[in-house]
């Protein structure tokens, strides 16, 4: 990372002292196609893109640029004419054109300076958008901001409406900052090597970029090749019947040619033998002349159609390039939503792996309740036993007193008896503190299943959300389809959306959004709703189809149309 501060710092250092000794000499405004000023731009581009955060979406990473210069409005107010023009701007689409604008916006009013240092000094805000060891939140940002303080003697006029800022690839082109005068061979190569590999990796840094204007203009651009597909088969029909009348008109001019040279020789004979007819002479020369002339210029139109038709041809090889890459991150989305089905069986297998565990659990439980009512059906028994056996001990007892000198042996056999039933009733105390013990065991093992229990409900829960989850993606991509192909529809009204990163609530039910609880744009007013808020469809006049609305645009709508009807 300091190695690339240090580059990105020395290229800084080039790029501004380059731009303002050319502008010096050259002594007039400069305009948006001068080479110099360009990769000014460029350069600043990749200093603020040095250790930006990347933030996932839905459709993949997202590097924006337009983040942190977005804040300067909230740290100066003259920001803020800058910030509103660069939205009201109908062409920008992404959020690295709408910071590009700002760049050049900011630059003719020769504040860029000044915006940048109100920046790099609150590193509380700088620090959620950038890593730690970014260019901006170390000393060679506020060494490049000083730099820029130059760039105050210089005058640019900037038409940024008419430039597509979206699709330009910031590529350094270091072979403006070479030195002419370097006379070693190897060094020659070193410095060679170091470019091209500084090129590779600003390359791949730009292709992220492209990736993500490619997603969203899918759709046009397929409509653009088939448009150009039939400006190609137009123009070969142009060329073949130009190339027929060319030969036509060159079989016209041959003829004529030798039908003047015939004169021509007829003319000088005649010339030879009077002085007469020098007139009629200098008009044939004169036609030659034309004719000649002519022939160039069908012969120079020729090579102008075959320049463009192979220009077609290269555009529809990039067009096809992109188509690739399109399908390419097709391919990919395919590929996690079959990965996201697989997870899908596994937890439908683990449930079911669960009920059945949870069923033998019950049936252990339905086991344990029988053995425990036995239990206690014995206990009960014993019970009446003991009080079976009292009222005899006390039957016998007063025979006994009654009788005692008689029932001596009967006594003794009695209190032998006793003894007999005290042992077995401390056996069946025993036994039922066995049972008792038993009893709370199962008790415990009853919590524990009530626990298993829960868990079963909660990984239902969990399954019913997962796969709600996957039908909201399913649905949500369906959804990215129907955007896909109404793209060129909607192009006129996007503009007058509310942005995704501007809304984090619902505005109508207040909800936060999540990842199960998606954003959706009114197509109507342009605000951003939850899917509950916006499930209504109606036709509206820039769509025939039904699209999209919000409850208070559908409420409004039906009372406008019940309205027109009466």
């Amino acid at each position: 990372m300091a190695m690339e501060r240090a580059n990105l710092l020395n290229m800084a250092k080039l790029s501004i002292k380059g731009l303002i000794e050319s502008a010096l000499s050259f002594g007039r405004t400069l305009d948006s196609d001068y080479p110099p000023l360009q990769q000014f731009f460029v350069v600043m581009e990749h200093c603020l893109k040095h250790g930006l955060k990347v933030k996932k979406s839905f459709l993949g990473y997202n590097k924006s640029l337009w983040g942190p210069l977005e804040m300067v409005e909230k740290l100066c107010p003259e920001a803020g004419e800058i910030a509103a023009s660069v939205r009201d701007l109908p062409g920008l689409k992404t959020p690295l054109g709408r910071a590009r604008a700002w760049l050049r916006l900011a630059l003719m009013q020769k504040k860029l300076a000044d915006y940048l240092r109100l920046l790099i000094t609150r590193k509380d805000i700088l620090s959620e958008f950038y890593e730690n060891s970014a260019v901006m939140l170390e000393e060679e940002g506020a060494v490049i901001v000083g730099l820029l303080v130059g760039l105050n003697v210089i005058d640019a006029n900037l038409c940024v409406k008419g430039e597509d800022l979206d699709t330009q690839v910031g590529v350094i082109d270091f072979s403006m900052y070479l030195k002419n005068d370097i006379d070693d061979y190897r060094t020659i190569l070193d410095q060679k090597n170091y470019v091209e590999e500084l090129n590779r990796h600003s390359t791949v840094q730009g292709l992220q970029g492209r990736v993500e204007s490619l997603e969203k203009s899918n759709s046009k651009l397929i409509e653009e090749l088939a448009i150009a597909k039939n400006n190609i088969i137009k123009l070969q029909e142009e060329n073949h019947q130009l190339r027929t009348e060319n030969s036509v008109i060159l079989m016209k001019t041959q003829q004529r040619l030798e039908i003047a040279e015939g004169d021509l020789n007829c003319e000088l004979d005649t010339y030879k033998q009077s002085r007469q007819g020098l007139d009629e002479m200098q008009d044939v020369e004169n036609e030659l002349v034309v004719q000649v002339s002519m022939k160039q210029e069908m012969e120079m139109a020729m090579k102008l159609l075959e320049k463009d038709i192979h220009e077609k041809q290269d555009t529809l090889i990039g067009l096809r390039h992109q188509l690739d890459d399109v399908k390419a991150i097709n391919v990919e989305m395919y590929q996690k939503m079959q990965s996201s089905d697989d997870n899908m069986r596994q937890k439908n297998d683990m449930i079911a792996r669960l009920e059945e565990k949870t069923n033998q659990i019950t049936a252990t439980m339905k086991q344990l309740e029988q053995r425990l009512q036995d239990a206690e059906r014995e206990r009960a028994g014993a019970e009446d036993g003991v009080r079976k056996f009292k009222q005899d001990f006390t039957n016998k007892a007063d025979s006994l007193q009654k009788q005692i000198s008689q029932r001596e042996k009967q006594m003794m056999q009695l209190e032998t008896d006793l003894k007999i039933e005290r042992d077995w009733r401390q056996t069946l105390q025993n036994d039922l503190e066995r049972e008792r013990e038993t009893i709370v065991q199962l008790t415990a093992e009853a919590q524990q299943i009530n626990g298993l229990k829960k868990e079963f409900h909660r990984l239902q829960d969990e399954n019913t959300q997962l796969k709600g989850i996957c039908e909201e993606q399913e649905q949500a991509l369906e959804e990215l389809g129907c955007k896909l192909s109404e793209s060129n529809t909607w192009n006129m009204f996007i503009d007058m959306w509310l942005i995704d990163q501007n809304a984090t609530h619902c505005k109508l039910c207040e909800k936060e959004f999540s990842i199960s609880r998606r954003k959706h744009h009114c197509r109507n007013c342009g605000e951003i709703f939850c899917n509950t808020c916006s499930d209504n469809e109606l036709p509206l006049p820039a769509s025939p189809k039904p699209v999209r609305v919000c409850d208070t645009c559908h409420a409004l709508l039906l009372q406008r149309c019940s309205s027109n009807a009466t």
